[in-house]
């Protein structure tokens, strides 16, 4: 199996329990960190691309960082690499397969309980949010989770969007909360980490939903991958 492409779009922005599921699994991975190097990987190169969160948005197209971004999951698209996008990831491949990217009507920040379709592919959470844009489901995407304010879940093929943050832990949500003072006190929010605190075993359970989350990923990209590989065979004269 080739090994899984990580993009890491910013300091403060790890893949956290990506990172710990991949290494439980014994998966092979590469972060790449698109803010220190300009290249772009060829993604045919692994096995699936996770593009994380980002202090931009894919309509900040006056960031380079964006612009590549933008180029990279179009083009794992284009050569059938499954991606798996996260918050800014999501926003990306909605945009890259036709969906909008918008401002979000009220922002989603701390923990959420969404609805899904789905429930052993896409658990019902709660999830780590933080974030203040939203994406549409794309057009032939179906979408598989929501709240009352977002999408929060799209499948289109072997690629899956998420509008919340299943690789992050606390402690990394928390710093991004430090980081948001003068947006949180337009909100009047004095403490962005008071909408944090949960009991350890809901943090537990949470940590067990991203890891049935990330395998069910995987276990749709490889049946995609499976489906292609029998259809190539049988299409040979």
């Amino acid at each position: 199996m080739k090994p899984v492409l990580i993009r890491q779009h910013e300091e403060m922005t790890p893949p956290g329990l990506l990172v710990e599921w991949l290494e439980d699994r014994g998966i092979s991975y590469e972060v790449n960190y698109s803010y220190k190097d300009g290249s772009i990987p060829d993604p045919s190169d692994y096995s699936f691309v996770a593009s994380l969160g980002s202090p931009y948005g894919p309509n900040d197209t006056h960031e380079p960082g964006v612009l590549a971004e933008l180029e990279l999951v179009g083009a794992a698209v284009e050569k059938d690499v499954p991606v798996l996008g996260l918050c800014f990831g999501g926003e990306v491949l909605s945009a890259v397969l036709g969906g909008r990217v918008e401002r979000a009507p009220v922002p989603e920040l701390g923990w959420r309980e969404i609805e899904t379709d789905d429930p052993g592919a896409i658990p019902s959470g709660p999830w780590l949010e933080w974030h203040y844009e939203r994406f549409t489901t794309p057009p032939g995407a179906v979408e598989v989770a929501r709240t009352a304010d977002a999408v929060q879940a799209f499948r289109l093929g072997p690629h899956l969007g998420v509008q919340f943050h299943p690789e992050s832990t606390v402690e990394i949500v928390a710093d991004w909360a430090g980081a948001d003072t003068e947006n949180l006190a337009k909100l009047g929010i004095g403490d962005g980490r008071d909408l944090l605190a949960i009991p350890p075993e809901r943090e537990e359970a949470a940590r067990e939903a991203a890891f049935r989350l990330f395998d069910a990923f995987l276990a749709e990209a490889a049946t995609h991958r499976s489906e292609n590989s029998a259809g190539a065979a049988g299409g040979k004269e």
